[in-house]
């Protein structure tokens, strides 16, 4: 049986959530606390990455394993370089649809990448479907893991 990384991304998704579904997790108020702090994380890597702020970057993210809807996966400094040195000037992006879950010190998010940009005259506009893992460490959540992948085509 081959195993793919989808596979192993939801493999890790419900590893990370079970304990705290076991153990009965936070309270209501804690929980909503974690889910609005995980939200504004993903907004600031969302304007770190539109803006190309290097430091919001490396403020949000951990030992990141950065995963393309190309099948390509990066590390934390090639993903930031990737950032830092692209050629096309993004135009937008938006990360519309996001779903944010809270279970003990990780959360998952997910939502619709959503972006315009210019290459040599050229606009582009992607759309892809994300997966982002966050951990709580040391009182604030960082970036594990993100994953896009392209959405279905509409029948």
């Amino acid at each position: 049986m081959e195993v793919s990384r989808r596979d192993m991304a939801v493999a890790g998704a419900v590893a990370l959530a079970v304990p705290g579904l076991l153990l009965g997790g936070f309270s209501g108020v804690e929980a909503a606390a974690d889910e609005a702090a995980v939200t504004e994380n993903v907004e600031v890597l969302r304007k770190a990455i539109f803006g190309a702020d290097k430091a919001k970057l490396e403020q949000v993210s951990s030992q990141i394993s950065y995963g393309h809807s190309d099948g390509r996966v990066e590390t934390k400094e090639q993903f930031i370089n990737g950032v830092m040195t692209r050629k096309q000037t993004v135009k937008s992006l938006a990360f519309p649809e996001l779903k944010v879950a809270v279970v003990g010190d990780a959360a998952i998010a997910r939502h619709i990448y959503l972006a315009e940009s210019e290459l040599e005259g050229k606009q582009t506009t992607t759309k892809i479907g994300a997966l982002q893992v966050w951990q709580k460490q040391n009182g604030s959540w960082k970036l594990l893991a993100r994953q896009g992948f392209r959405l279905p085509t509409p029948a």
